[in-house]
Parts: C-alpha cells; sequence; structure tokens
C-alpha cells in the first residue's frame, strides 16, 4: 500500500508539472462545454421564409400575420411569383417558401377546401423536418381560429382542447439535453485518452525502461497510474456539473451520489480501454489515432443528438457494448427524471461487465518485463 502511495504522489506531482496535460484537464473541457452546448443544437430559432401571397385577401393577410407574429420567422420579401420564392431559396436565402393561392378566401367561405402550398428546403432532413412542424402548428393555429370566427356560436363546430405537458424539460431547452451528454464526453477523454497518452509518454521518455528494473509490482504499477486519472475525472464530472447549473441551470432532479457511483464505475472501463491501447501503440500519435478511432464511433452511436432507440436494428444492437450510450441515459434520467437505483440497475450491471471486460483484456496485454 505504501508503494501505491509513493506510486501516486509521483504521478499527480507529474499531471501537475506537465504544461500540456494540464490545461487538457481543467481548462480544455469547459471551454468545450461552453461552446459545445451553445453551437452543438438542433434548436431552430430563425426560419427564413419567403410568402407569395396570390390572393390578396383579409384571410390570407390574417395567416400571413401568424407567421410575422412568430419569433422564429423572419419574412423575406420577394416579387409576387412563385419563381423568385424557388430562387430564393436555391440561394440559401430562404429556408422556406409559402404559396398562398387565388380563390384562398372565396374557397374558404363556401366550404371548399383551399390548398397552400409550403417548400422547404431539406439539405437538412432534421431543420426541415422542424420547420415544418413549425409551420403546421402556425397554420393551425390560424385555421383553429378562423373556424371560432367564422362560424356563429350555435354552428361552432365541436374541437377538441389539448393542453401539452412537458415533462422533464418543461421549458423544452435544448441545453438541459445536451450538457450532460458533453459531460459524458469529456469525462471519457479525461479517462480514456489521457490515460492511454501518460503511458505511452513514458515509453518515449525511456522511464518505462527505469521502472521495469524496479521491484515494483505489475498491479502496483498499474494502480499508481490509473487511480489518478479515475479521480481527476469524478472532479472534472463534478465541476462540469456545476458549472451547467450555475450558467445553463440544468436541473438536479436525482441523487448525486448514485450518479457518482456510476461515473466511477464508468471511469474504470474507460481507464481500462486507455490502457489498453496504450499497451498496444508505441508512440503518442499511435495510441492519438487509435483513441480517435474508438471515440468518434461510439460518440456518434450514443445518441448525444438523437434518440439511440431511433437508430437501425444493427445499431441499437451495436449499443450493447458501446458504453456512452449507457452513461448518456443514466446522466439524462438523473439529472432529468430523477431516476433512482431502481431506474438504472440494468446499466449497472452492464457497464459493469464492460468495465471488467475492459480491465482484464488491459491487464493480460499490458506487460511489465526487465
Amino acid at each position: 500500500m505504501r508503494t501505491i502511495l509513493f506510486l501516486l504522489q509521483k504521478e499527480f506531482l507529474q499531471v501537475f508539472r506537465n504544461k500540456t496535460m494540464l490545461p487538457i484537464i481543467f481548462v480544455v473541457p469547459i471551454v468545450q462545454l461552453l461552446i459545445l452546448v451553445n453551437a452543438a443544437t438542433f434548436e431552430i430559432k430563425n426560419v427564413n421564409l419567403a410568402i407569395v401571397d396570390h390572393d390578396h385577401s383579409s384571410l390570407s393577410r390574417s395567416l400571413i400575420s401568424h407567421f410575422e407574429g412568430s419569433p422564429l420567422y423572419t419574412i423575406v420579401p420577394v416579387e409576387q411569383s412563385m419563381e423568385h420564392a424557388v430562387e430564393s431559396i436555391n440561394a440559401n436565402s430562404s429556408d422556406a417558401a409559402l404559396i398562398i393561392p387565388s380563390k384562398f378566401e372565396f374557397d374558404t367561405q363556401n366550404g371548399d377546401n383551399p390548398s397552400i402550398q409550403l417548400l422547404i428546403n431539406s439539405i437538412n432532413g432534421a431543420a426541415a423536418g422542424l420547420i415544418n412542424g413549425y409551420s403546421m402548428g402556425i397554420i393551425s393555429n390560424f385555421i383553429m381560429n378562423e373556424l371560432s370566427i367564422s362560424h356563429p356560436v350555435g354552428m361552432k363546430p365541436s374541437t377538441i382542447n389539448v393542453v401539452p405537458r412537458y415533462w422533464f424539460n418543461p421549458e423544452l431547452k435544448y441545453s438541459h439535453f445536451m450538457v450532460p451528454g458533453i459531460l459524458v464526453i469529456l469525462v471519457t477523454i479525461i479517462g480514456m485518452f489521457l490515460t492511454a497518452i501518460n503511458l505511452v509518454r513514458e515509453k518515449e521518455m525511456g522511464t518505462m525502461e527505469q521502472i521495469n528494473v524496479t521491484p515494483i509490482k505489475k498491479y502496483q504499477f498499474i494502480l499508481g497510474k490509473l487511480i489518478p486519472f479515475w479521480i481527476i475525472g469524478l472532479v472534472e464530472l463534478g465541476f462540469g456539473l456545476f458549472i451547467g447549473w450555475l450558467i445553463f441551470r440544468i436541473p438536479i432532479e436525482g441523487n448525486l451520489l448514485l450518479l457518482f457511483g456510476f461515473a466511477a464505475i464508468y471511469l474504470l472501463m474507460a481507464l481500462g480501454v486507455g490502457l489498453f491501447l496504450s499497451a498496444t501503440a508505441t508512440s503518442q500519435q499511435q495510441v492519438m489515432f487509435m483513441a480517435f478511432f474508438f471515440m468518434i464511433v461510439f460518440i456518434l452511436m450514443s445518441g448525444i443528438f438523437t434518440p439511440a432507440e431511433s437508430m437501425p436494428q444493427w445499431a441499437q444492437t451495436f449499443n450493447k457494448i458501446n458504453p456512452l450510450y449507457y452513461f448518456m441515459k443514466v446522466i439524462r434520467m438523473v439529472l432529468l427524471k430523477g431516476a433512482g437505483l431502481k431506474d438504472i440497475v440494468p446499466y449497472i450491471f452492464a457497464i459493469s461487465a464492460l468495465a471488467l471486460g475492459s480491465i482484464t483484456l488491459a491487464i493480460v496485454k499490458f506487460k511489465k518485463t526487465i
């Protein structure tokens, strides 16, 4: 035990003296958190809409005013032709175009079914879906208002009044969804990436050969290398949660001890992967490429931007060995839903199995030889 304590002291001194690693641990994650949470969002707050009104009636002007009254839309002036509206979409000056046909008011008042056309730039399918949803909501609201005005009280059509309630994120803030996901990535970088680089750096500097000739046992050396980054990863998570609460006001509905307990197991898995990569690689450049390959695949499949349940079946099957998927689910469940221990037990078993497998594989691969 005394030997491990000396190794821990040596590792912490080495980390805090390293002018390259120190900013990566404490500065870069916070900068990434502040930037990515605000930049990596699927929210659309400014839709440039071109409107072509062939009817010029009070009803068509009322429809246009509904779009003008929305803070999400900016009306782009175009000449009164559909061709110019299409050209504005092609030139990326408009995101969508609303075409109101002639006799729109006449057909509405005579009980016919008038039609309007909505053209949407769908190069970005997710953005197009949101624009369509926003627009359909405004048009539906317009139809409801006009029906209630145009029909006498005795003839007013029956309607169903739907009052939605948004659980766990009542204000629909995308930052509440993104902050936990970004924290998972930052903690993974600390546990996997920096651990691998630190061990390979020992090889490049030649200090690994000096350690090999010492009576330090293999498990003592591994614990001395992994425990500091395990502690730093938990501290990083706590600091990130504080920044997320202070700046983005993310809710913390669940038990933080439960979250940190899961994070502790998760970091064991990340440390095991980092140790395995360092035992396989011979240089920092090589280990960076290997870590980048694993990270980019795991991140994109984890559900950080879109629900993993919406992915193809083969992707959902792959996620059973994706540790980031489990941590993404748990951190959002605990912070936003207030999930308890019984809710995350399956994820605890899954991440424990992955942690045991990664550490076992890393220890078998890692060799301390003279």
